[in-house]
């Protein structure tokens, strides 16, 4: 047996696995259709507002919180932004490429007018 051949253990195999270009099962898309088809065409947002709602006017003050922390990380991360400062001369020289942009564009359109005529 200490020569013996394995058959068929391990390694690859022909045509095993996902096929190529095929999408998972499962999308967000496809999940939040699914749950506005079986809430009567309300969207998971109001879904999730009227659960909210429920929650604090039963007094379930940990869903609540819940509720609080779940909306608040979608509302903080919408509101973020990054402001970013140029210096002067960094706005200087974003102007005066964009006036040079400005000027080849009008040069070339002349010569393409020119050459219709």
């Amino acid at each position: 047996m200490e020569n013996a051949k394995k058959t068929g253990h391990g390694g690859a195999r022909a045509n095993a696995g996902r096929r190529k270009g095929t999408t998972d099962r499962v999308t967000i898309a496809g999940l939040l259709e699914a749950v506005q088809n079986r809430a009567n065409g309300k969207s998971y947002m109001d879904i999730i507002a009227e659960d909210f709602i429920k929650a604090r006017d039963n007094g379930d003050t940990h869903l609540t919180m819940k509720y609080h922390n779940l909306i608040l990380n979608k509302v903080a991360a919408t509101l973020t932004n990054i402001e970013v400062t140029d210096s002067s001369e960094t706005v200087n020289n974003k102007e005066a490429a964009f006036l040079k942009a400005i000027d080849l564009i009008q040069t070339a359109k002349k010569t393409v007018d020119n050459n219709r005529d």
